[in-house]
């Protein structure tokens, strides 16, 4: 049984949080890309976005994260919630694989240790905002019926 909140009352905030992060998430991929263009699509360029490094690829790969959350998160309808929870979870994995091979040769999104910082907090706070999102008519929300019915089976 799931036990995330349904119609949280701050779900608006945790919204804002994720509108925020996705556009963050933009900004840093427009600029990254106006200032990697001409560098290497891969691997470390050296070049510092936000303060963080970057290359053409983690520059696309963020600009598409951010449009798809801010284009669910403003459609709303439990859409948002699905998303931000694999986007979120997707940062989490992207983040954990470039600190393995940060400063190796395998560092495939130019990151440095401040990217890897941003991008674990941009998830944490995507997959935050899937946890208290969730809306639902008012009659579907609370406890499952058979708990306010005092049914525990």
């Amino acid at each position: 049984m799931a036990h995330t909140p349904v119609n949280h009352p701050l779900r608006p905030l945790y919204r804002a949080l994720a509108l925020v992060a996705g556009a963050y998430m933009v900004v840093f991929g427009i600029i990254g890309m106006i200032q990697t263009s001409g560098e290497s699509f891969t691997g470390v360029t050296g070049v510092r976005v936000l303060g963080q490094e970057t290359n053409m690829l983690w520059s696309i790969v963020a600009l598409v994260v951010g449009i798809l959350v801010l284009a669910t998160n403003a459609l709303g309808r439990n859409i948002d919630v699905a998303a931000n929870k694999y986007l979120g979870w997707a940062l989490l994995v992207v983040g954990s694989y470039e600190l393995s091979t940060n400063r190796t040769d395998a560092n495939l999104f130019g990151f440095s240790m401040s990217a890897v910082v941003v991008t674990y907090l941009v998830g944490l706070i995507l997959i935050l905002a899937s946890l208290y999102g969730k809306v639902a008519p008012q009659s579907q929300a609370g406890a499952p019926r058979q708990v306010r019915e005092g049914r525990t089976a």
